[in-house]
């Protein structure tokens, strides 16, 4: 039998991190400045991480990954928090979430072996996916995995046939709720009008729910909802938590079972420029754990355990990318800044527009702050890394830029894109720095290219 997830940890010495002022709101709360125009981030210098491990790098600060794992169960103390392995995975990362005491939710059988042959716990892991592939499926019943998600209604008959005889798989019921949240169109996924989940207007989630429950080799636990990415407002989890709580109150009257878990996804947004807003952790949940009970208490329910699925807010403010600046080219009015990087490595500024505060490391400058376009190597027009960027005006080649809030969604969504290997992820901590993830090298590449 599989046992639960991870249950809450309790109340945990409070995350205070040092305020850091203006343009250096954004970066880790480790970060120091040194002398020549020089930042130390987890005690080490970031010319030296460029120095040594060449660029691009990615630099991911330990200290603040473990941090933010420990607001959120500050936060949501009684909860289950599982880390969302889709923002950014390795076997340092799957153990330092697990240290933490969080769960984990992965979306491929990839993610899932990678943690599992790392030590991850099965039972503290959640499988989500809008397509599952049967290869998923296989490996989280070979695995033992806590919960899988259910996205759609011919998942039902597929991963019911595949359930060895003799057990049962716990399963929650994926529901789009109707609410319309998240930063950019192409991140909004609580709507009826995009691929993720069960619509709960049309009927489709009810009729799901009905067929779930009567598969004998299914074990429904609880409902599951996500809305976007990038919300910074509290008003959606509410709503979200309104909606949920209905639809468990009403599966409770037709079908005589009370549901004991509410899974509201993740979704919390982080500023990646000074001055950008940013969801309050510490502030959202008292709110989202009143407004449970409550509606739980007006539906004459339980209140259920409460998941959570933080993923980009934990890691994407630990992570710093480093690049060299290869070129500069002023065209008129526009002052291109080329680096030895690009969509390749960070393919977010060209799917949905996000723009990033980059900053010269490594020299003092005196000149004028300038607008400048810091662009990629690659062969595109849309290869731009930040738009708008205010660098000194004597920018040259050889300088070292460093991007802040980069740890997510960025090795993750990496791409081959002229075959110039993804860059090497280097863990820093009280002062030193360690290799995670080595460099993509071309033998790496050539050794996949098997025809001729």
């Amino acid at each position: 039998m599989i046992t639960p997830l991870i249950a809450g940890t309790g109340p945990r010495p409070p995350h205070t991190p040092p305020a850091l002022d203006g343009a250096l709101s954004v970066w880790p709360a480790s970060t120091t400045p040194l002398a020549h125009g020089d930042l130390a981030v987890g005690g080490v210098s970031l010319t030296e991480v460029a120095d040594r491990f060449g660029t691009p790098v990615y630099l991911l600060d330990e200290g603040e990954v473990r941090a933010r794992c420990r607001a959120y169960h500050d936060a949501f103390p009684e909860a289950a928090v599982l880390y969302a392995a889709k923002a950014f995975l390795c076997r340092a990362m799957a153990h330092w979430v697990e240290e933490e005491g969080m769960g984990l939710d992965v979306c491929s059988a990839g993610e899932l072996e990678l943690a599992v042959t790392t030590g991850f716990p099965p039972e503290h892991i959640v499988l989500h996916g809008n397509a599952k592939s049967p290869y998923d499926l296989q490996a989280a019943l070979r695995f033992g995995i806590g919960r899988i998600v259910i996205d759609s209604p011919s998942e039902i008959a597929r991963l019911a046939v595949a359930v060895p005889e003799g057990s049962r798989q716990k399963v929650m019921a994926r529901v789009a709720p109707g609410i319309a949240a998240g930063g950019h169109a192409k991140i909004r996924t609580g709507t009826d009008d995009q691929k993720f989940g069960l619509s709960l207007a049309d009927g489709s989630a009810h009729h799901a729910i009905a067929r779930i429950l009567d598969q004998p080799h299914l074990e429904l636990v609880g409902l599951h909802c996500h809305l976007g990415s990038q919300i910074t407002s509290a008003k959606p989890y509410l709503a979200a938590v309104r909606r949920m709580v209905g639809l468990l109150a009403r599966v409770r009257d037709q079908h005589g079972i009370t549901l004991p878990e509410l899974d509201l996804g993740g979704g919390y947004g982080i500023a990646y420029r000074p001055g950008e807003p940013a969801l309050d952790i510490a502030a959202l949940g008292p709110r989202v754990r009143a407004e449970l009970a409550d509606s739980c208490a007006a539906a004459g329910l339980p209140v259920p355990r409460l998941i959570v699925e933080p993923g980009r807010a934990v890691v994407g403010p630990a992570g710093i990318a480093l690049y060299r600046v290869l070129a500069v080219k002023r065209t008129g009015h526009r002052t291109f800044v080329a680096v030895d990087g690009g969509m390749s490595d960070n393919p977010r500024p060209a799917l949905y527009g996000v723009r990033y505060a980059p900053r010269l490391v490594g020299r003092t400058s005196t000149a004028p702050l300038a607008t400048a376009t810091v662009a990629g190597r690659h062969c595109e027009a849309g290869d731009v890394l930040a738009g708008e960027a205010e660098l000194p005006g004597d920018i040259r080649p050889g300088d070292l830029l460093a991007v802040p809030v980069a740890g997510a969604y960025h090795l993750s969504m990496a791409s081959g894109y002229n075959l110039v290997g993804r860059p090497p992820v280097v863990a820093v901590a009280d002062g030193r720095a360690r290799l995670l993830v080595r460099r993509e090298s071309l033998d790496d590449i050539r050794s996949r290219d098997v025809g001729l």
